[in-house]
């Protein structure tokens, strides 16, 4: 998929990762709340290959929810057509994220495959509702099936309904069919561009009622301009219209913000995190990331170096 889409979707994962329960919930029919741990685990692994260097493999996520239980999961996203690549694919990394955690006790090796499901951005006719594992063993066969999510069959309402935030990016897939219409229609851009002033004010009314955080919201904002500027990039007024709009108030604003939010509201995040956040952003000078988050320049300086390590 496009570099864009795929860092998209990795950064709304890492940066927001409590985006990612409601989503657990739909596609696996799971019952977290939202106070669960969120481990993740290293994306890259060595697959093991016979007379050849080993190939190293780069999942979207691979992660663990502790509940009750602690369960694994691994979650791809695709905006390409389906075809039996991708599920072979998704087995080897499947396979690899067993290995890489396998026991092996009296000779006896142990594996647990994650929870594996894909979330594809655009929907085909030829996208199914699942694919499907067949493993033929010696001593049994043993299948199962590895749900999909077709983002473009969520309305709006759906996924606010459902909490699907994390989903938000991508929402501009659902009209994509339409690009020319509105590069071309000036009345049907501005049907467009009303959809998506209701996304930013249910996401400001999520954010005053508490239900997610200032940081989350601006990302849900970002990442949605630069997934919208490149699915848009051959339709300069949907990108004028739409992309732009969305990027909302100068970042420098929202980042103060985040740092007074924090602090009247009592959410615990330390000026250090803090500023981490910013530079996460790479938006700001070392300065300006001082003087919001009431650190020294040494300090962010050395926070910074900390990261390119």
């Amino acid at each position: 998929m496009g570099n864009i889409y795929d860092g998209a979707f990795r950064t709304i994962l890492n940066d927001c990762r409590k985006l990612i329960i409601p989503v657990i919930n739909e596609i696996f029919s799971e019952h977290y709340t939202g106070e669960e741990e969120i481990r993740f685990f290293p994306n890259e692994h060595f697959l093991d290959q016979q007379d050849a260097a080993d190939k190293e493999r780069i999942t979207d996520t691979n992660f663990q929810i502790i509940g009750i239980t602690a369960k694994k999961y691994h979650l791809e996203c695709e905006s390409s057509l389906p075809d039996g690549r991708i599920t072979i694919r998704l087995f080897e990394y499947d396979a690899q994220i067993a290995l890489d955690e396998g026991e092996v006790t009296e000779e006896t090796l142990t594996v647990t495959f994650p929870n594996t499901a894909v979330m594809y951005l655009r929907a085909y006719k030829k996208t199914p509702d699942k694919m499907k594992y067949v493993i033929i063993t010696p001593g049994g066969t043993v299948q199962y099936d590895v749900p999909i999510m077709k983002v473009q069959s969520y309305s709006l309402d759906e996924i606010f309904e459902k909490r699907l935030l994390m989903l938000i990016p991508f929402y501009i897939f659902s009209h994509e069919k339409s690009f020319s219409e509105y590069n071309n229609n000036e009345d049907k851009l501005e049907e467009l561009k009303a959809e998506y002033q209701i996304i930013l004010e249910r996401l400001d009314d999520l954010e005053k009622q508490g239900i997610i955080g200032a940081f989350d919201k601006r990302t849900i904002i970002d990442l949605s301009s630069d997934v919208i500027n490149e699915i848009a990039r051959k339709y300069e007024n949907v990108q004028k219209g739409i992309g732009a709009m969305m990027r909302g108030p100068l970042i420098q604003t929202e980042a103060r913000t985040i740092l007074n939010r924090g602090i009247s509201q009592g959410i615990s995040e330390t000026k250090k995190e803090t500023a981490l956040r910013m530079l996460k952003m790479g938006k700001l000078t070392v300065e300006e990331i001082a003087e919001y988050s009431a650190l020294s320049v040494a300090e962010v300086e050395q926070l910074a170096n900390l990261q390119t390590i």
